[in-house]
């Protein structure tokens, strides 16, 4: 390829690359335009984050805001109480009370009376009650009235802020959480989509290679990466699912990725050949596969509920990612024979480990500190969705490569095997073929011979494109009349020769009296010279009747003997020279 077309190439590639990225600057905010765009009227509700009067362990702050007030982080044993005047009024129909609650039961009086409550039986029983939203009707009578509520921690140390509580209409409070956490739940639902249709193929495919591995891994990771973003942001919650399930379900999803993550770098650990590298990936591998089952099984046997013991966890995953990190950076660093996608695959690896890196960061910051600093949502989902694309991307030229490679393979067997005049099996393919017939030990098969008359004459008086001619005319009727039976094949200038598998003698005969219907049909049907075609056959049943005991031994310097099949194209080839010599006498017709 010259440096002109190499510059154009560039070029190509650059337009396409800014058309697309165009495309999606332009695409994306329509797109969220169109989900959004009820937002303001879906999301209007009455806020209770001010004017609360808060009791955490006979400690009493008046008039709190609860978004910034913040305590320790409590023991399961801890008493939580905050209460408040309701506004006069709701302003609207059928009012929601939306809450989220954090490992806690929670219970829930108007002036007094009960009238919500839930986890309490939970907590009896030593279950954990998991985190979420809890949606409650709040009838328009209870305005002006002291709510008041009461938390019942079931873990301990898992929070250190109240989070804001709203009233929406009942109408739009699933709307209005599922619009604020767009972008995580497109992103989420497509990445549980992806991994559980992915894992169905994959699994698959790896009985019958095992290169579709890391390709397992991945759906995997966007599997679990996928199912945590969903219930980390609570949008799993519109089907209604109990808040434990949910809670149970995002830990699964978040011990699973790093598991998943691991299993795909194997192999790029193993090319960086350093053996500290490979025995710090076996401990923190061996770690991994010990550790999150360990904690659910704890968690199932209520001995230690899985917020308990999730900061061991938290503290192996960044373990894990620091690592993930460095063996990405080393690869891109120190491999000098990766190709343009290995190192496109590598830096979409990268950005995957920035992404949980950031939502990690946040997901600590906002439970153990309640700061909300890294408030962007989703980060770890859009980076799998980079990845899968780069993956889907390389999947698509690796498949076109490989079909390339295919056709031009293909094209290099068929120039081996056949022959460019007649496009009929050459001598190699013939020989091949005989030689599978042997192995096989097949018993009944024929072989004919033909040889065309007169090719020399033709070419010597009107020159070799007529008798290029006189050769596709020939193979032509040859191959008519015994094609469909077996294989054809041009071995010599003049020579031809049909081997038919599953042959007996009977319709060997009759395919040779069907040749010589055929090339008399064709030299009355045609205005060009006359086709004169010698020909013999014989069959493997007239070889094996004929046989002779073998000898013990063969003398040092002879030939190895023949073979059966070499004595049937031996046998048909002499009766084939036998047909020549009579034709050439008398014009007889082949025996």
């Amino acid at each position: 390829m010259n440096t002109l077309q190499l510059t154009r190439k560039n070029i190509l590639r650059a337009v396409w690359f800014l058309y697309a990225s165009i495309s999606i600057l332009i695409c994306l905010p329509q797109f969220d335009h169109m989900i959004a765009k009820d937002f303001d009227s879906v999301s209007h509700y009455l806020p209770l984050n001010d004017g609360w009067e808060v009791t955490v362990n006979n400690t009493v702050t008046r008039d709190v805001s609860l978004e910034d007030f913040r305590f320790r982080n409590i023991e399961s044993n801890a008493q939580i109480m905050m209460q408040r005047t309701l506004p006069e009024t709701f302003g609207m129909v059928e009012p929601v009370l939306r809450m989220h609650i954090r490992h806690t039961a929670v219970e829930i009086f108007i002036d007094g009376i009960s009238v919500f409550s839930y986890g309490l039986d939970r907590i009896s029983e030593n279950k954990s009650v998991g985190s979420g939203f809890q949606f409650i009707n709040f009838p328009n009578d209870y305005a002006g009235k002291t709510i008041q509520i009461r938390f019942y921690p079931s873990e301990s140390k898992v929070f250190t802020k109240l989070d804001p509580i709203r009233i929406y209409e009942w109408e739009n409070v699933y709307r209005a959480l599922m619009t604020e956490n767009r972008v995580p739940f497109f992103f989420g639902t497509f990445l549980v989509i992806f991994g559980l249709a992915t894992i169905c193929i994959t699994v698959f495919a790896l009985a019958f290679s095992t290169k579709f591995i890391r390709l397992l891994c991945v759906s995997l990771f966007a599997l679990s990466m996928g199912l945590w973003t969903i219930c980390y942001y609570k949008t799993i919650q519109v089907f209604s699912i109990p808040l434990y399930s949910v809670s149970f379900l995002e830990y699964l999803g978040l011990y699973l990725t790093p598991i998943a993550l691991f299993l795909y770098i194997r192999e790029d650990v193993a090319k960086l050949r350093r053996r500290f590298i490979k025995k710090l990936y076996q401990l923190l591998m061996g770690a991994l596969i010990v550790c999150a089952p360990a904690m659910f099984i704890l968690h199932g046997l209520n001995i230690a509920h899985l917020p308990v013991t999730l900061k061991y966890m938290q503290f192996l995953i960044i373990c894990c990612l620091l690592y993930f990190i460095t063996i990405v950076l080393m690869n891109l660093l120190t491999g000098r024979d990766l190709g343009k996608m290995s190192r496109i695959f590598l830096v979409g690896m990268l950005i995957i480990g920035v992404c949980v890196g950031y939502d990690l960061a946040a997901y600590i910051l906002n439970r153990y500190i309640g700061n909300t600093a890294l408030s962007l949502k989703g980060l770890s989902s859009v980076g799998i969705m980079i990845f899968i694309f780069i993956l889907i991307a390389s999947f698509y030229i690796d498949l076109t490569r490989k079909m390339m490679q295919e056709t031009e393979r293909n094209s290099l067997i068929k120039s081996a095997y056949t022959d460019e005049l007649t496009q009929l099996h050459n001598r190699r393919f013939c020989m091949e073929y005989m030689r599978k017939l042997e192995t096989e030990k097949e018993t009944g098969y024929a072989i004919f011979c033909f040889d065309v008359n007169n090719l020399k004459t033709m070419n010597d008086t009107f020159g070799h494109m007529v008798g290029d001619v006189l050769i596709k005319n020939a193979a032509a009727v040859i191959a008519e009349t015994f094609e469909e039976n077996g294989i054809v094949a041009r071995v010599g200038g003049d020579e031809f020769m049909a081997v038919l598998g599953h042959c007996s003698a009977a319709q060997a005969a009759a395919l040779a009296e069907k040749f010589r219907t055929n090339l008399d049909w064709r030299n009355k049907e045609t205005s060009e010279e006359p086709i004169s075609i010698a020909c013999g056959y014989a069959t493997a049943p007239e070889i094996t009747a004929l046989k002779a005991p073998a000898k013990k031994d063969t003398p040092r310097g002879a030939a190895a003997p023949q073979t059966d099949i070499e004595k049937v194209y031996q046998l048909a080839d002499d009766r084939m020279y036998e047909n020549k010599k009579a034709i050439k006498a008398a014009a007889a017709p082949f025996p």
